[in-house]
């Protein structure tokens, strides 16, 4: 793994770095605040190690500031202060796990190598595309061909969950619950209703025909028979 320590006490910051290089990990090292976020907001880390009490910027600050930038790097705070309080403050600041000094070493390389198994988190998608079909939930808009296209909330609804399902046959039930909220049959025609309406916004004006029906058991939403 690629690592940073950012650790103002040099016989601290050699001891990690020296003892992580020798397990086989690159590791680069900041004396400061500063250098620290300089090298972490410039570099792909698997994991940050950071003390709490640093000089130029505190670890607080510096997890707090690359967090805001978009930095998702795991971050295992070291530091002398152990009260409950002084922990939850600094896992709210971003921090992933948290360590007392004086430590053991091997417990700090197993909490690295706890944190560098953690899944990259994945950036959740507010477009959606399907074929020139776009849907942006963040604007609540939605274009096909680059024309925009006026929907309704309840169609913008059931538009996106037939694009976050595209290629795939939904059934009529699964949009009662997760368009209406309905976990039970209404017995009425709103899922049919609905998806008329939506044909006749997205498909009626364009090729290729997006929304299928599948006979017998529901709609699929896709570029191609």
């Amino acid at each position: 793994m690629k690592i940073l320590v950012v650790e103002d006490e040099p016989d601290t910051a050699d001891y990690i770095a020296q003892g992580l290089r020798e397990l086989g990990h690159s590791v680069d090292a900041a004396p400061n605040g500063k250098d620290g976020l300089f090298l972490a907001a410039g570099e792909k880390y698997d994991v940050m190690v950071v003390d709490r009490m640093l000089p130029g910027l505190d670890g607080l600050a510096l997890v707090k500031t690359i967090r805001g930038a978009g930095v998702a790097t795991p971050v295992l705070f070291l530091t002398t202060m152990g009260s409950i309080d002084d922990r939850v403050e600094a896992l709210e600041a971003g921090g992933d796990d948290y360590l007392v000094k004086p430590f053991a070493f091997a417990e700090l390389v197993a909490r690295v190598n706890a944190l560098g198994r953690r899944p990259a988190l994945v950036p959740e998608q507010t477009v959606l595309r399907v074929a020139d079909l776009e849907l942006d939930l963040i604007k609540h808009t939605t274009k096909r061909r680059g024309q925009r296209i006026d929907l309704q909330p309840r169609e913008f609804r059931l538009l996106e969950y037939l694009m976050r399902h595209a290629g795939r046959v939904v059934t009529r039930t699964m949009l009662l619950e997760h368009v209406w909220d309905f976990h039970f049959d209404p017995k009425t025609s709103v899922v049919e209703t609905h998806i008329s309406r939506l044909r006749s916004k997205i498909d009626k004006e364009f090729e290729p025909e997006l929304i299928h029906t599948v006979r017998g058991t529901g709609y699929c939403l896709r570029a191609s028979e």
